[in-house]
């Protein structure tokens, strides 16, 4: 009669190894089939991280931390000394009105109005922007000015010669 406990299937299977039972048992004694010691007779251990040296000290904490410009990465003989400054059309119309202006405006005018100041040691870029028609003629000299500022600016009767 077959029960459960009895049955066999027509795969017979090996018996597994039973290990940790001491050198007596015939398998896996002092090891028991880990082979040696260190980080692969733990359990969880695949591969060893990348710029693991075998327990040396890494070549990444070997070298000295640079900064600055020693390190390679910040190269100040590529950049440029630029300052960008943008100035819109209302504000200029409304510091002429105030000074009560109507001479040609470059950016010394828009310095003494107070719209613009140049910053020490560096290059400035001026450009005027459209924000709102005008109602006062503008003659610009010398300074970048967007279409649509432009256009704004000649409909009124202004010109603008860069």
């Amino acid at each position: 009669m077959s029960l459960l406990n009895n049955l066999v299937s027509p795969k017979s299977t090996k018996k597994s190894k039973k290990l940790g039972r001491g050198i007596g048992s015939g398998v896996g004694g002092h090891t028991v089939g880990r082979g040696g010691k260190g980080a692969t007779a733990r359990s969880g251990f695949k591969y060893p991280t990348p710029g693991f040296e075998g327990g040396q000290m890494p070549l990444s904490r070997r070298l000295p931390k640079l900064r600055g410009e020693a390190d390679g990465l910040t190269r100040k003989h590529f950049t440029k000394n630029i300052s960008k400054c943008i100035v819109k059309l209302s504000h200029i119309e409304k510091k002429m009105l105030e000074a009560g202006y109507t001479g040609k405006i470059d950016a010394n005018t828009l310095v003494d109005f107070g719209l613009f100041k140049p910053k020490f040691n560096k290059v400035s870029i001026l450009k005027i922007l459209y924000d709102r028609d005008v109602n006062v003629p503008m003659y610009l000299v010398g300074l970048k000015v967007s279409k649509k500022a432009r256009s704004a600016i000649e409909k009124v009767g202004g010109t603008v010669e860069e």
